[in-house]
Parts: structure tokens; C-alpha cells; sequence
């Protein structure tokens, strides 16, 4: 903070000096942003272990190492942008190293397309930049939704594209907005749903700015969706999918997520800096110094409006809602004009956008380094475990999931799906769901593969084992004690609840592997 304030100091002496030391800020913020990615070898991510082990059996797929309980089966799903990807980029380096390289194209595509966006709308670039690097660790990017985050990426370039010929004639704009489509298409369906609505938002805008006839209007909307119509049907008769069943309206969470946006890992710091933007934007709209453009203030009622109706779960996709919010403050500022009256005023405002960022960013690299011993002792840990095994896992806390208050548990959730390569071992809840990855378990454990779900508390599976009478048990640990080999046990240690059944073989602070002793 200090050096970068220093900068902005001392760059006042020379010409074009406010521009001089927006400059120097964004590109010392950039260098940082960049660095969690650049120096952790598994991003402590909630999904992105989960990722890893798909990507793992995806790139072995066909080979001699290929894991036996998993099969590869493609169809067109709209949610394959690392699926398609990674393998291919695995044939030149490793597998782990095309996932971070994966995950620091998207950051790329973010930051670079809220740029590209800005430059189309404005011929300048100015605030886009500072939102995108505000909210580049933001809470589902940290979640690790990182195929999302790719689209996201490609949707801003999607946008600026499109809006360039937005003047031009039918077929250029078919064209360019048909490939956009088959490419978010691919990459994942709810970045295509955010590169539509702001289209069709800015359509709405034009034709009421420019008076332009139904007719005319109606025929631009048709010709944005013919590319997506006709993917949806080739989907369907490909036997394709979007997902699974399941739509959830959570209400009551709306709210929270305005506060709860900024960061995966801290609630308190995730707060502080949302109020912190708020105040900074309400204060400069107060003085006028902040003013959104006609087609940005039908952008932000018509992204208001989708945050409200969309579901919070939807075909069994979750935080489909929150996922607006990044998508929204990536695009929006693009409309935006800022007049900043003074020097102080421009100091102020870095200041502030950069603390939120590099408060933010400290946040999320404490959280990855303090990761970086319990990944390489996990990894360890699977060298104990006979090839070919079967593996549950399981948690010391009363629920499937972490203590929503101490969101720093979260990234040990998947970690054990990596036992899937390293002991070519069957994991029940590595992601294979229909409709979204291309990875599938085979028959003969199909009944045990829950395509999401955490780890089961373990006084479920100690009741479970002792003959205990328990209601509404899942069917893939009904018979836990005999159908695995090892069980994970993640979270705080607690004493083995199974001493005769479960043998301790290795632990950290944030797991302890047993060998199960399979009932008769």
C-alpha cells in the first residue's frame, strides 16, 4: 500500500499526472492479482480440487493409468470449457499446471475483457479496470468456479464484440454474435444467459432511444437468439442436457450476497469492503462526479430485476443468483462516467479501490499459502492407499458442510477427490453429474457416485455402523463399512469413533485417513 501510494505521490510532478497514476496503480494491482495463481500449486479453491481429479481422468482417458471406475462420455453440454481445454494443453505440460494455467487465462479474459468492453463503449479506458481487479477474487471465483469464470471472461469479449458492429449490417452482426454463442455455448451456459440478457437489455435501450419500429426492434432480438435456439435443439436431439432437475428460490439471501460478494473466505472483510464501494459510489453520485449513461441505467435495472426473479438454484446448478452480482459490476461500469474535480479526489478514490483489492488479496493468499502443507500432506497420504480402492469421505462436524462463519474450511471439501489419480481410486462425490461434465462412474459403482455432496459427518457413519436406526439415509452409505476400503476424515481431529472398525494411517491438521476393516 505504502510503495503504491508512494507512486501516485510522485508521478503529480509530471504532465497528464492523474492518467500517469491510475496507470501505475492498475498495473502494480494487476502484478499482484496475478501472484496467488502464479506461486500456489493447488489454488485453495472450494471446487478447483474436484476440477483437478476430473481433469485427471479426462486427460488419461484411453491411456494405460486410466482409472477404472470412471468412464468418459461426450455430449453436447453447455458447460465444458475446461473439459475441452485442459487435456489438450496437458499434452504439452502437466495436468496441474494446465488447470492454474487455465485458471490464470480466465483472470486474464476478466480483467482484459471488462477492458476490451470499456474501450468499445467509452474509445477510453477508465473504471473497468478497477472493477474487474476488485472483484477478481470475489466469492464464486474463489469458490472456484472456474468454468463459469472462463465464460464470464469470454462474454465480456462476447459483448464488446458485438456492440462494435452493433451498426453494421444483419449478417455481420449474425456472425459475430453466432460464434460468441457456440463458444459460451461450449464454455458454460450461464455465462451465454449474462452475455444474452446484456444484449438484449442494450437492444431494449436502443430501439426506445432511437424510437426504432417494433418490427425492426422484434427482428434484432430474433436474430440474437436464432444461434441459441438452434443450439438447444441440436442439444436435445443429441440427448444432450443443461443440468439436472431442481429450482430453489432463496429469497431471504438476496441481500445477504450484496454484503457477502467480495470475498469467499471472510465475511467481515467481504462486508468492510462492500460498504466501502457503496459509500464511494453513493458520495460520488451525491456530487455528480459519477453518472451512469442512458443504456448503463437500463443495464442496471434490468440486472436488478434478474437478480430478484432468477432462481438461487437452478437446473440443479447453485448460486445461480450470485453469480449476477460479478457479472453485473463487470459490465456496468463500462456505462459509467467518472469526473473526479481534483487531484484529492483521484488519490482518494485509488485509495480506496485499492485497499478493497489488496485487502481482498491479502485475504485470499493467507487462506491459499495456509493451504499449501494440508494439499502436499494429502497428497502424501494417498501413497498409503492400495491402487485401485474405494473411498468415502467424511467430516468432524455435525453437518455435511463448514460452519457457514469460517468459510476457510471450505477448500479442504474436495481435496480427497484427487485420490482418483494418485491412487486411481473411486471417490463417490467427485463431480459427474449428467448434463455438466463429460465424466461418468461406471456401473458397477454407479449406485455409490453422488455427483455433489461434502463429506458425511461422521457420527452418521458411526451410527450407520452400529446398527443404529437412522432416517432418510443416502443409499451409497448404507453400507459405508463394507462397500469402502478408506475413509477421509475432514476437519478438526476429533477421537476415531470406530476404534475397531476404522485403523488410523496418516492425519494433518485438516484430515485424518483411516483403513476401514470391512464388516463380514
Amino acid at each position: 500500500m505504502i510503495s503504491l501510494v508512494w507512486q501516485v505521490k510522485t508521478a503529480w510532478a509530471r504532465p497528464g499526472s492523474d492518467r500517469f497514476a491510475a496507470i501505475v496503480v492498475f498495473a502494480l494491482l494487476v502484478a499482484a492479482s496475478l501472484l496467488p495463481v502464479l506461486l500456489t500449486p493447488i489454488p485453495a479453491m472450494v471446487d478447483y480440487p474436484n476440477h483437478l481429479a476430473r481433469m485427471y481422468i479426462l486427460s488419461q482417458n484411453g491411456t494405460p493409468d486410466a482409472n477404472p471406475y470412471y468412464e468418459v462420455a461426450w455430449a453436447l453440454y453447455p458447460n465444458l470449457a475446461m473439459d475441452l481445454l485442459i487435456p489438450q494443453m496437458a499434452r504439452l505440460i502437466s495436468v496441474e499446471n494446465a488447470t492454474r494455467l487455465f485458471l490464470l487465462l480466465s483472470q486474464l479474459l476478466i480483467v482484459g475483457g471488462a477492458l476490451g468492453l470499456e474501450r468499445v463503449v467509452k474509445g477510453r479506458l477508465h473504471l473497468a479496470g478497477f472493477a474487474a481487479l476488485m472483484f477478481l477474487y470475489c466469492l464464486p471465483f474463489t469458490w472456484g468456479f472456474v468454468n463459469f469464470e472462463f465464460g464470464l471472461g469470454v462474454a465480456l469479449w462476447g459483448i464488446a464484440a458485438y456492440l462494435m458492429v452493433a451498426e453494421r449490417a444483419l449478417p455481420v452482426r449474425f456472425i459475430v454474435n453466432a460464434v460468441f454463442v457456440t463458444a459460451l455455448f461450449a464454455a458454460h451456459f450461464f455465462s451465454l444467459g449474462v452475455y444474452g440478457a446484456t444484449l438484449g437489455f442494450y437492444e431494449l435501450w436502443r430501439a426506445c432511444e432511437r424510437k426504432v419500429p417494433y418490427r425492426d426492434a422484434a427482428l434484432r432480438l430474433v436474430t440474437l437468439a436464432i444461434p441459441a435456439v438452434a443450439l438447444f435443439g441440436v442439444m436435445q436431439l443429441t440427448a444432450g442436457s443443461i443440468g439436472s432437475e431442481g429450482t430453489t428460490w432463496l429469497f431471504e439471501f438476496k441481500p445477504l450476497w450484496l454484503f457477502r460478494i467480495m470475498n469467499g473466505y471472510n465475511m467481515t472483510v467481504s462486508a468492510a469492503s462492500a460498504l466501502a464501494l457503496m459509500a464511494l459510489l453513493y458520495f460520488a453520485a451525491r456530487r455528480g462526479v459519477l453518472k451512469l449513461e442512458p443504456a448503463g441505467i437500463w443495464l442496471a435495472i434490468g440486472f436488478a430485476f434478474l437478480y430478484l426473479a432468477i432462481p438461487s438454484t437452478l437446473f440443479g446448478t447453485s448460486f445461480v443468483d450470485l453469480r449476477l452480482i460479478p457479472a453485473a459490476a463487470l459490465i456496468i461500469p463500462a456505462f459509467c462516467s467518472l469526473s473526479l474535480p481534483s487531484r484529492r479526489w483521484t488519490i482518494a478514490a485509488l485509495t480506496v479501490v485499492t485497499g478493497i483489492t489488496l485487502t481482498n488479496l491479502a485475504t485470499v493468499f493467507v487462506v491459499w499459502l495456509s493451504y499449501r502443507a494440508d494439499y502436499a500432506a494429502i497428497i502424501e497420504s494417498f501413497h498409503k492407499i492400495d491402487r485401485g480402492s474405494l473411498v468415502l469421505v467424511g467430516g468432524s462436524g455435525e453437518s455435511e458442510d463448514p460452519p457457514f462463519n469460517d468459510l476457510t474450511r471450505y477448500p479442504m471439501f474436495y481435496a480427497p477427490t484427487l485420490a482418483v489419480h494418485y491412487a486411481n481410486a473411486f471417490v463417490p462425490n467427485v463431480f459427474t453429474e449428467v448434463g455438466k461434465q463429460p465424466v461418468q462412474a461406471r456401473a458397477a459403482v454407479r449406485r455409490l457416485a453422488i455427483p455433489y455432496g461434502g463429506p458425511i459427518p461422521i457420527r452418521l457413519l458411526a451410527a450407520i455402523a452400529a446398527g443404529q436406526t437412522v432416517s432418510d439415509i443416502p443409499p451409497f452409505i448404507r453400507t459405508w463399512y463394507r462397500d469402502y476400503d478408506y475413509l477421509y476424515v475432514l476437519g478438526p481431529r476429533v477421537v476415531n469413533p470406530l476404534p475397531n472398525l476404522l485403523e488410523e494411517l496418516d492425519s494433518s491438521a485438516r484430515f485424518v485417513l483411516y483403513k476401514i476393516h470391512r464388516a463380514p
